[in-house]
């Protein structure tokens, strides 16, 4: 119950941040780490969605589940005012 617990509050944190610039640091496996900056899009009830602008001619979605959040595969972090907020961070 408690797993259950923290992804909705990882949805919830990640509620209040759509539609603003996040940052993102995400294990591909054998050591290849993927950090981006874009848009938090949408969030789902299982994943949310990410738009990347790599260039002005192409757009680029990558959605993540919450759970990778929870077992940090995934990081995301938002830049308030120079202090940066990583979501789904406890402590």
């Amino acid at each position: 119950m408690a797993v259950s617990n923290a992804l909705v509050r990882i949805k919830q944190d990640l509620d209040a941040y759509v539609g603003r610039t996040v940052r993102l640091k995400a294990n591909q496996g054998r050591k290849r780490i993927m950090e981006a900056e874009g848009v938090l899009e949408r969030t789902y009830p299982k994943v949310f969605v990410v738009r990347i602008d790599e260039n002005p001619r192409s757009v680029k979605r990558i959605s993540y589940s919450y759970a990778d959040v929870l077992t940090s595969t995934v990081e995301v972090s938002i830049d308030e005012c120079g202090n940066e907020t990583r979501i789904g961070c406890t402590g």
